[in-house]
This record gives structure tokens, C-alpha cells and sequence, in this order.
């Protein structure tokens, strides 16, 4: 993820680091800020927050207020130096880890958006291992718009499984995460045709 920033291949927006279209159209941002302002102000004690993979904190910067604590983290040293240079809130702090292979910080819940569609089979298991720990689950996925077949394998990178007419289904095979409840809390479809944003709320046994 680190030659993905270097070499700006989501694009620069002139800015030193940029999550690329998925972090920035009002198309996809908006709803979903909306959506998660809701989510989020629904419970009577502010929950503490994990969001994996923060990116250019341009969505999280708008949550943190929602919150009790928000922890963001990136596995981009540069980056997450940088959020924390330009973000600053008490309630506020960023960490700079591998979520595939490193301890994950306590919280209520978890926000994953368009993550573990960049990661491959095993990466994504080695994550929902440690997902069981939260009680709610916030995931966001680029998939095929339609029917199409779950969780085809891919190298972890910047493509996703779409190229594959494939996207991410925790739920099912080889996955088969289990959940107490699941509910969409938003769906987009893309404009170009190229598959729809799903988010899905789950909560975990």
C-alpha cells in the first residue's frame, strides 16, 4: 500500500497522500456519512470505534465527533504520521498497524470500508479471527452488480476482486464469518456501471 500512495495510483487530487474516488466522490461519501452519523448517534453510550484502514481520514474525520474514542488505523507509516500531524481531537488517535498480522485495538465496533476487498483469502481470514472480539461489525465492499460467485481468491494489492466478477462475502465459503444479525445499511451503484458499494451492519455473538 505504500508504492499505491508513493506513486499516487488512486490518483493525487493534489494532496500528499489520497485514497482515490472511493474516499472522496459525494456520490459514495455522503450516504455513507449520513448513514453511519445514524448509526452512530443511535446508541444512548457513544461507542468506541476501530476504524481499519483509514486511509486519508477524509470519511473518519467526519465520525470522530460521533464517538467516545475513534482509533484509526493504516498499515502506511508516512500516512498515518501525517493523519496524526493534521487531525487532532481528545477523543482522537491513530495507530499504524498490519491488520492481517498485528493485535487489533479494543473497541465496540469496527469499521472495514473497501479493505478486505484489497486483500487476499488468507489476509481476510486472518482478520475475521479477530473480528469475533467486537460487538458490531460496519463493512463496506465493491461488488459486481447482481448474482456473481463470492470470494474468489486474489493477491493482495490495490486491484480488488471485481476483475474476477467476484467480490467479498464474509458469510459465505471458505469465510462462513458468523453473526447474530446482519443489515444493509446502504447500497450505491456506480454511475460507470463498474458494480455497487455495499455497506452492511453486523452484529457479532
Amino acid at each position: 500500500m505504500q508504492q499505491v500512495y508513493a506513486k499516487q495510483l488512486w490518483g493525487s487530487n493534489q494532496s500528499k497522500f489520497y485514497s482515490g474516488e472511493g474516499s472522496h466522490h459525494p456520490e459514495l461519501v455522503t450516504p455513507y456519512i449520513e448513514v453511519l452519523k445514524t448509526f452512530l448517534t443511535s446508541f444512548k453510550q457513544p461507542l468506541v470505534v476501530a476504524d481499519l484502514g483509514c486511509g486519508d481520514f477524509n470519511i473518519g474525520k467526519q465520525l470522530v465527533q460521533h464517538t467516545k474514542q475513534y482509533i484509526a488505523v493504516d498499515i502506511v507509516p508516512e500516512l498515518i504520521a501525517f493523519n496524526d500531524k493534521t487531525y487532532k481531537a481528545d477523543n482522537l488517535q491513530f495507530q499504524c498497524l498490519d491488520i492481517a498480522k498485528d493485535p487489533l485495538p479494543n473497541a465496540d465496533c469496527v469499521i472495514i470500508r473497501q479493505v478486505l476487498q484489497h486483500l487476499s483469502n488468507p489476509e481476510v481470514q486472518s482478520v475475521l479471527n479477530k473480528l469475533s472480539n467486537y460487538k458490531y461489525i460496519v463493512l463496506t465492499e465493491h461488488v459486481p452488480q447482481g448474482d456473481f460467485v463470492p470470494n474468489k481468491d486474489i493477491i493482495s494489492g490495490q486491484g480488488i476482486r471485481l476483475k474476477k466478477q467476484s467480490g467479498l462475502d464474509i458469510l459465505q465459503p471458505p469465510f462462513s464469518f458468523k453473526v447474530k444479525t446482519k443489515t444493509q445499511l446502504l447500497s450505491v451503484k456506480l454511475d460507470d456501471g463498474k458494480g455497487v458499494v455495499v455497506t452492511w451492519f453486523y452484529e457479532v455473538f
